[in-house]
């Protein structure tokens, strides 16, 4: 079945991109790959809406500058025609302090020819955020006292 050499594909390009081979993980994409994530892009600028391999180069290259490693769990993985969506939990470390950011997505992929033309990427930004910056946000915003996480 095509949905089962997709979700292969999927699991193939999250290795290779956990693992830091960039090149590796873009020659999983169409030339015109388009990538979205809903983050906040004053605090993650380096998130956002990317179009092409170029860009997408850009994008990860800062994110394995950002962060000495990286690993997925992925609990639910489903696949229907040229779509694949995955349930992800995710794991950071930071280059600055070695500290692990962890947090939910959820990842859309649209392949087409064999490979992947758009990614759509859903994080619960405020727990993100919340651990990029090591601070409690909410208590930031509501004017309560401001502590380190």
């Amino acid at each position: 079945m095509v949905e089962n050499l997709h979700r292969q594909r999927v699991l193939n390009f999250l290795g290779v991109l956990s693992s830091g081979d960039i090149g590796a993980a873009l020659s999983h994409c169409s030339d015109d790959v388009d990538f979205f994530a809903n983050t906040p892009i004053d605090i993650l600028p380096h998130m956002g809406h990317h179009r092409g391999k170029a860009e997408l180069r850009q994008m990860w290259t800062t994110i394995h500058t950002r962060y000495s490693s990286m690993r997925y769990e992925i609990p639910i993985m489903v696949a229907e025609g040229d779509k694949v969506a995955a349930n992800l939990r995710v794991f950071f470390r930071k280059s600055s302090n070695n500290r692990i950011v962890q947090f939910d997505m959820a990842a859309f992929y649209t392949l087409r020819d064999g490979q992947i033309a758009r990614i759509r990427e859903i994080i619960d930004t405020f727990d993100l955020v919340q651990q990029v910056l090591e601070r409690d946000v909410a208590a930031v915003l509501t004017g309560s006292m401001s502590e380190k996480i």
